[in-house]
């Protein structure tokens, strides 16, 4: 069997769990991890995101904000080129990097890019699996099969998304018999388990109850130690609970990217102003 070499991005991403900048204290200036340079991007002929530029830090929480159609969550699945899967789209101009690595180069291994960023959609999709079965998924295609080792991370992937304790009795149960709030805890740990470093979140609650909403809250609080977090949310209060920094965009454009207490407290653009201030969007 012929091996592959490495991709650019696989072969940064091996590198980096080791590098200096992976063991910053919090008191040292945080790494940039994620850097947009100038992005335009396409659904065919319309432009969807104009002239991006923003640097998400690690170990943050970013959350992206603005009215429908703005551009946040188009720019969210550029970060995984969940785009390519859209027949069309392009980007057109500029860059995004990760680890200083161009992620549109051409040798850019995108299975391995979407394990080191996960994602969790707006609808809970559990897998028509067992409980246990929708952990170990990504872990199987990535060639771990010894049961112990799954087992660990089975039970490590669902305490991290506190959900542990609710479902440890039924592990080889299907996945869609849990609640709404359960069945996206349970994304997140299949997310998680195959350890990423960035999780990106579109619109993580918006069909959820309060309580889910809350608990989900709380996760993204306890996860933010470990992960670089990237939530889209229409929610104004939980951007300002969960998020570090904050970027407001509007007709695919970012307005204004602060930290989040200066986005709601005292934005420096009159779009962002109104925008948090309810008086449109």
């Amino acid at each position: 069997m012929t091996t592959r070499p490495p991709s650019a991005f696989a072969r940064s991403s091996a590198l980096s769990a080791n590098s200096p900048a992976s063991r910053l204290s919090p008191a040292v200036t945080p790494e940039v991890l994620v850097a947009i340079d100038h992005v335009d991007f396409f659904y065919g002929a319309t432009q969807a995101l104009n002239d991006i530029c923003l640097q998400v830090e690690a170990k943050r929480v970013t959350a992206f904000i603005g009215p429908s159609g703005c551009g946040k969550s188009t720019l969210l699945r550029c970060l995984n080129r969940m785009n390519d899967l859209i027949e069309g789209t392009r980007l057109s101009r500029g860059t995004i990097k990760i680890h200083g690595v161009d992620i549109y180069q051409r040798d850019v291994d995108v299975i391995e890019l979407r394990k080191r960023v996960g994602m969790v959609f707006q609808k809970s999709n559990p897998f028509p699996k067992s409980i246990y079965e929708n952990i170990t998924y990504g872990l199987l295609l990535h060639g771990r099969h010894e049961k112990k080792h799954l087992d660990e991370i089975v039970e490590r992937s669902l305490r991290g998304a506190a959900l542990w304790d609710e479902v440890k009795d039924r592990l080889h149960t299907s996945g869609l018999g849990l609640s709404g709030g359960q069945q996206q805890r349970l994304c997140i740990a299949r997310a998680i388990a195959v350890e990423p470093e960035v999780i990106l979140m579109d619109e993580p609650c918006s069909a959820l109850d309060p309580v889910a909403t809350a608990k989900v809250e709380e996760l993204i609080q306890d996860l933010r130690s470990r992960y670089t977090i990237i939530i889209v949310t229409h929610n104004m209060q939980q951007a300002a609970r969960c998020s570090d920094r904050t970027a407001f965009f509007y007709l695919g454009k970012l307005v204004e990217y602060a930290d989040t207490r200066d986005i709601f407290t005292n934005p420096t653009n009159p779009q962002t102003e109104a925008y948090v201030s309810g008086r449109f969007g």
